[in-house]
């Protein structure tokens, strides 16, 4: 914890208050320092305990994903706010996790909005690599009825399902496109040159318009 503390940095601090992360550790410095400590499972339950951003992210970085019980990530998720500690403790944990499928099907219809988000990026995740038994057609019946209005992270990732279903799925891509057209979620959210919009339709035809242009070259 002197270690974290030592390399907080103000002005990565305030950077990162505007995302909503309270924390000032550059994630470079904090990637170097799990690559000296290597995976230690104990000490990274010792760091999620503290409550720390920075100790979280750490701890995400050195533990041991599979040897997490089922109610332990349960109950890490809904103590994790920091919306990076969210994002990590989804992608690099839970993913891993043979509790994945379990705590998706649970968080997604979780009232908690956060907590549903975190199934809702889950459910994205297999749309794109394990599709087989989820009802796509069900999954753009929730996104048409309930995205516009829900809250920014939730919405986020259902806006994210959404575009992986139209992108992986062609019999349900023109849906996925006009659901998107209609809904206009995230139409206009401000993206830096070179980067592919999050606005489903756009987001679906640039990653089409790649993979078929991948294609022709092969």
């Amino acid at each position: 914890m002197a270690e974290l503390a030592a390399l907080d940095d103000p002005k990565v601090r305030e950077v990162n208050a505007r995302h909503g992360d309270d924390h000032g550790v550059n994630l470079t410095r904090l990637r170097e320092v799990a690559k000296r400590l290597k995976k230690q499972q104990d000490l990274a339950r010792d760091l999620w305990a503290t409550g720390d951003t920075a100790a979280r992210l750490l701890a995400m970085l050195v533990c041991r994903p599979k040897a997490f019980e089922r109610d332990e990530l349960d109950a890490m998720l809904r103590e994790a706010r920091a919306p990076k500690v969210h994002d990590w403790l989804v992608n690099y944990v839970v993913k891993k996790s043979p509790h994945r499928e379990d705590l998706r099907a649970a968080w997604s219809v979780d009232p908690d909005p956060v907590v549903a988000s975190a199934g809702w990026a889950l459910t994205a995740d297999r749309v794109a690599k394990q599709p087989d038994g989820l009802d796509l057609g069900g999954l753009l019946d929730t996104v048409e009825a309930e995205m516009k209005d829900a809250p920014d992270r939730l919405q986020w990732a259902m806006n994210t399902c959404l575009a992986q279903i139209g992108i992986e799925h062609e019999e349900y891509r023109d849906r996925a496109v006009g659901i998107g057209e209609r809904l206009e979620v995230l139409k206009d959210y401000p993206t830096s040159p070179g980067c592919t919009s999050p606005y489903a339709p756009t987001w679906i035809a640039e990653m089409v318009r790649r993979r078929e242009e991948k294609q022709a070259k092969a």
